[in-house]
């Protein structure tokens, strides 16, 4: 083999190492460096459920992608495809395939969950759902579980009294039972010896105080006569009077029919009658379990509750949302009549 012939395939074979190496840098460019995002706002965000596959992950992302097959290919070789997880994950505008792997592959994000004036725990369930990616199902029957009733002391009837109304940052991808968990921990916490000495001072224990903040969470919206609702409430289990609290009425009609979106204005006397443990005018004392979810307020009210003589109260015409406050059955009559003659008029029925 000649001289020249020796430089000719020296040549060439740098002629094919650049042009593989071009080709080679151009593809990677094209697959792992070119901008693959276009998104019309600032920025959005891709929910991956723990149940989606590479393709319905695709899909997510189709319609913020510029090139989905160069984004196939690179989640191929990196491996992505293969491997990746559940999350809320933020994207951003002009970015390369590589970024957005890395971005995906990434912890997910937090997300503000905010819940409150659920009656049931089914509600509770589907408010949840719609703000994490754990299902109304998966919540129900990790709030229902019986091994985890059984460790902390709560039950069906009472087990919303766990759920303390706020607003709480968790991840997206949560699961129902870390949900749960967190929940009594945020239930412990806010349970401190402070609230439980004030509890103990008035005769009740935690669920006790939430179970009678439900019922003057119904009795009235005005904030600053919940004290004074509370202050009745408490000297009547002290005397052992029957509650005999309206709202309990009511919540025994829906439950008894299972029609909890049934709307009651007037409690009649015949549904005085109802047999149930929710029925405070049948049952003495407190009910078995809170009959809504009550607000922060309204627990507080009970703790706080104003020291006072009265034993009655019932809606003032004269004053919506207000009360007429009673030491006397003989002065609670005089005010309950008023207001039956005001309900007459406006032919409240039911």
């Amino acid at each position: 083999m000649n001289s020249h012939f020796k430089r000719y395939l020296k040549n060439n074979y740098l002629l094919i190492f650049i042009l593989l190496s071009t080709s080679l840098f151009l593809t990677l460019f094209f697959v792992f460096l070119k901008k693959n995002t276009s998104i019309t706002n600032k920025y959005d965000f891709i929910y991956i459920n723990e149940k989606d596959n590479f393709n319905d992950i695709v899909s997510k992302l189709e319609p913020y992608l510029i090139s989905t097959n160069t984004f196939i290919i690179a989640a191929n070789l990196k491996k992505y495809s293969k491997n990746f997880k559940s999350g809320k994950f933020k994207l951003k505008d002009k970015l390369n395939n590589n970024n957005l792997i890395d971005v995906l592959r990434g912890e997910s994000m937090t997300v503000n969950i905010t819940f409150n004036n659920q009656e049931k725990i089914e509600d509770l369930a589907k408010r949840v759902s719609d703000q994490i990616e754990a299902d109304s199902l998966s919540l129900i029957n990790a709030f229902k579980d019986s091994i985890f009733l059984e460790k902390t002391n709560f039950n069906n009837l009472n087990l919303i009294s766990m759920y303390l109304p706020n607003t709480y940052n968790l991840y997206w991808n949560t699961s129902a039972e870390d949900f749960r968990d967190r929940m009594y921990l945020e239930y412990k916490k806010y349970w401190n010896k402070n609230r439980i000495l004030a509890a103990n001072k008035i005769g009740l224990d935690p669920i006790e105080v939430i179970t009678l903040a439900s019922i003057i969470n119904k009795e009235s919206p005005i904030f600053k006569e919940r004290k004074k609702i509370a202050g009745v409430y408490l000297n009547r289990l002290k005397k052992r009077i029957k509650l005999q609290a309206d709202p309990t009425v009511i919540f025994a009609i829906k439950n008894e029919n299972k029609k909890y979106d049934t709307i009651i204005k007037r409690v009649l006397l015949s549904d005085l009658k109802i047999n149930s443990k929710f029925n405070t005018y049948k049952i003495r004392g407190l009910p078995p379990g809170p009959i809504c979810m009550p607000d922060l307020t309204s627990i507080e009210a009970v703790l706080n509750a104003d020291k006072h003589d009265y034993i009655f109260f019932v809606a003032d015409p004269d004053k919506p949302g207000y009360h007429n406050f009673s030491k006397s059955l003989k002065m609670h009559n005089f005010y309950k009549r008023k207001y039956i003659n005001w309900i007459n008029r406006l032919k409240i029925l039911r």
